[in-house]
């Protein structure tokens, strides 16, 4: 699998990257592993996973398999830190003694010495973002993380963290910002991706495939066994079961009848391949599913293909 370079950094990471969002809850072990297995088979490196996910389960479950079914060293493991649910509501608290306490707490799980790419999950409106980035420079300098990125962040946001964090006054640069990008969400190009592109900031596209609604399985219902059918991710998909989001899986599904692959190759192709896009991160119910996600590789869409799906997914 290609690598590229993440923003201004020497990391190199691959073009797709493997999440693990539902590890240890909707995935178990066994199958995380033939998932982790078959993406390093395929060449990828980029492991991304978050502190909040399962509650910390996702983590536990990556580090039962670093050292024992993956030589650290072949493993660019990103996680997140900032976001819980102690309260019983989405909480974000980016103050420095929270976030170190997360990245102390994901190392553990992950039973690893150093994360590779720490990143702030969501912009905390309260917390000074001094206060945020303090805590990113202590993470760098005390040799638990090699990089640091931000998650989520507004082009202004984006640009005032990097602006603070200049390496030239012996700051940790920000390397990355990882946004919900896609066919149905192209929110980012208006300025994150602009920003992003002018401080050469990498940017990992997270749902790539529009939470799975680009793959067409939704265009007669929801399926029992998809998440749109789930009582965790329900409310993650519907608002892409829209008439826009329909007419853009049209359009996908049209392409792919004509090009002779799958809708999910298409719309992936089309992220991979967006300006400015470092690496899009994908996630599988099994190993069988992510194995024809990774075709992806071996696509490249012609222009006029990729020119008629930015007119009808243009923002509005």
């Amino acid at each position: 699998m290609e690598k590229r370079i993440l923003g201004n950094s020497g990391l190199r990471v691959s073009r797709l990257a493997l999440g693990t969002m539902t590890w240890g809850r909707d995935t178990d072990e066994h199958e995380a592993a033939d998932q982790l297995k078959t993406f390093l088979d395929a060449g990828g490196n980029l492991i991304d996973t978050a502190a909040i996910y399962g509650d910390g389960d996702s983590e536990r479950v990556l580090g039962g398999f670093v050292g024992s079914l993956a030589p650290r060293d072949d493993l660019i493991i990103a996680t997140k830190a900032g976001i819980s649910f102690a309260s019983g509501e989405r909480t974000v608290n980016n103050s420095r003694s929270n976030l170190l306490g997360d990245l102390d707490k994901s190392i553990a799980r992950l039973g690893i010495e150093h994360i590779d790419l720490w990143q702030v999950h969501a912009w905390d409106p309260i917390v000074p973002l001094e206060e945020t980035l303090s805590a990113i420079d202590l993470a760098v300098t005390s040799g638990r993380v090699r990089y640091v990125g931000v998650s989520n962040f507004a082009g202004w946001q984006l640009a005032r963290a990097a602006t603070l964090q200049n390496p030239l006054f012996g700051k940790a640069p920000i390397i990355s910002n990882q946004i919900e990008y896609s066919l149905l969400n192209r929110g980012a190009e208006a300025e994150v991706i602009p920003a992003a592109d002018e401080m050469n900031i990498g940017v990992l596209a997270w749902s790539p495939l529009g939470r799975g609604v680009l793959t067409g399985k939704y265009r007669s219902g929801s399926p029992s066994d998809s998440r749109g059918a789930s009582p965790h991710f329900s409310g993650f998909i519907a608002p892409y079961l829209n008439e826009r989001s329909r007419n853009i899986v049209d359009a996908v599904c049209v392409a792919s009848e004509g090009l002779g692959y799958s809708p999910l190759e298409i719309a992936l192709s089309w992220v991979r391949e967006g300006y400015g896009i470092t690496s899009a991160i994908v996630g599988a119910r099994t190993a069988a599913q992510l194995r024809g996600i990774l075709t992806v590789e071996e696509i490249t869409l012609p222009d006029q293909v990729r020119s008629a799906l930015d007119e009808v997914s243009a923002l509005i």
